[in-house]
């Protein structure tokens, strides 16, 4: 079964899925470069070393992430489920993963005005699919 071959709503949620992975890998491999080795695999009872300001932002980047993908993985479940998909719940999800796809290299670059807007267009992604299941 492939499962990127479901609705579009299922496709953004898998590759949502990846998304986060991949910021992960990143941040990790950035971590342990700044950090040190020893550090990462130690118990970290002792304070976070310092990291660079790009290693920083992409660590925030990831944060904003996960506090945002529940409430998606959950609308599209929802709105999967309920089977209410539609073009709006599509075009949300869509909309959603571009954005925060767009969101890494504006939090990294450090864009604030910019990096504020793609996050706000995420959310309002989210929204359209949530606003579909509602409906």
């Amino acid at each position: 079964m492939n499962i990127f071959a479901g609705s579009t709503e299922i496709q953004m949620l898998c590759w949502a899925i990846v998304l986060g992975l991949l910021q992960i890998v990143i941040c990790a491999t950035l971590s342990t470069l700044q950090r040190g080795f020893p550090y990462n695999i130690g118990p970290r009872d002792t304070p976070l070393p310092e990291a660079g300001p790009i290693t920083c932002r992409l660590e925030r980047a990831l944060k904003n992430f996960l506090e945002t993908f529940p409430l998606f993985a959950a609308a599209v479940i929802i709105v999967t489920l309920a089977n209410k998909e539609n073009v709006t719940s599509a075009l949300g999800a869509e909309i959603y993963l571009g954005a925060r796809v767009l969101y890494v290299p504006a939090y990294a670059s450090g864009l604030p005005f910019v990096r504020t807007l793609i996050w706000t267009v995420s959310i309002v992604g989210l929204v359209m699919v949530l606003a579909a299941a509602a409906g």
